[in-house]
């Protein structure tokens, strides 16, 4: 018996659709078939994997499929486009999520209390709490989460001789969530993080779902270069291996002009400033008041969450 291979799974994927699919499409509807246990093995990367083996394929004049589109890269069977006799190929549908961007703050607000990379205290900023302005004055102006790193375990003398010396060892972060980035709505979706991060010193563009290609990740390494701004992929089968995928710049001083806009425009805001003035005042890990952050689940009730939004 000839071994199944990841173009035999493409084949049987597309051969069913009724539109050219990208490769993670392809595997996902794969997986809900089935078909991956098919594949005597595949790997640590499937999706990558199969990918790999459709492009190099393509390639060859006698090869059975074709890319049909770039950004994202979308393939197809060539006999279905014989066969209806059109060159006008239906785009690929994306499916809708019955959750929210919303929805996903909950997961960021763990991952960054959890990570050894972030220790955050999170607060969710709602935009349409904030005063009402015309003609899109304060357009992109509200990040959706923002963050307050305390490093309080300093001694006293150590925190005496920073305040002293004029520097501080906190750090203000900003968060714009979105449940998928690709080349369609990349440019958007950065320059708002752009626009709401401004005042922070470190600002991330967060997604569940994104292009994962070199294309795709060279342009985000090409704007970060440019802009600053750093991007984290949730993985909400296990959160803590949600990834950095792009590392954000940090600004040594805070933008206190939008700050100060940010406080008198939104409630939530400044009682985040107020609960970060009153913790720092402290200086003591002791009293930082959880209730002024937005609450990180426990394990159990994070599961049971992802379950009742249907979030994978």
């Amino acid at each position: 018996m000839a071994k199944y291979t990841f173009l035999d799974l493409a084949r049987e994927v597309l051969e069913k659709s009724q539109y050219p699919l990208s490769g993670e499409s392809i595997w996902k509807l794969a997986l809900q078939e089935g078909l991956d246990k098919k594949l005597q093995s595949y790997g640590k990367t499937p999706q990558k994997s199969l990918e790999a083996q459709l492009y190099v394929n393509v390639k060859k004049e006698e090869s059975i499929f074709e890319i049909t589109s770039r950004k994202p890269t979308t393939f197809w069977i060539k006999a279905k486009k014989q066969k209806t006799g059109s060159e006008v190929i239906p785009k690929e549908k994306e499916p809708k999520e019955k959750f929210s961007e919303r929805d996903l703050h909950p997961l960021l607000v763990k991952f960054l209390y959890e990570s050894d990379d972030f220790q955050l205290h999170c607060k969710t900023i709602f935009h349409e709490t904030s005063k009402k302005q015309k003609n899109g004055k304060n357009r992109w102006i509200h990040p959706d989460i923002v963050g307050v790193h305390f490093p309080l375990d300093f001694q006293e003398q150590t925190f005496e001789l920073l305040k002293k010396i004029g520097e501080t060892p906190y750090e203000f972060y900003s968060f714009e969530l979105k449940v998928r980035v690709d080349f369609s709505n990349l440019r958007e979706c950065y320059f708002q993080a752009v626009s709401n991060s401004s005042w922070a010193n470190e600002g991330y563009l967060v997604v569940l779902e994104c292009d994962e290609s070199n294309e795709f990740l060279n342009e985000l390494w090409r704007l970060n270069n440019a802009f600053g701004i750093g991007v984290i992929k949730l993985n909400p089968q296990d959160l803590p291996l949600s990834e950095v995928l792009i590392p954000a710049q940090e600004k040594k001083k805070l933008d206190f002009e939008t700050i100060d806009l940010l406080v008198s425009e939104n409630k939530h805001f400044k009682e985040f400033i107020e609960s970060a003035n009153h913790n720092i005042a402290v200086s003591d890990s002791r009293y930082i008041a959880e209730k002024d952050y937005d609450e990180v689940f426990s394990d159990e009730k994070m599961e049971k969450y992802l379950k009742d939004k249907k979030i994978s």
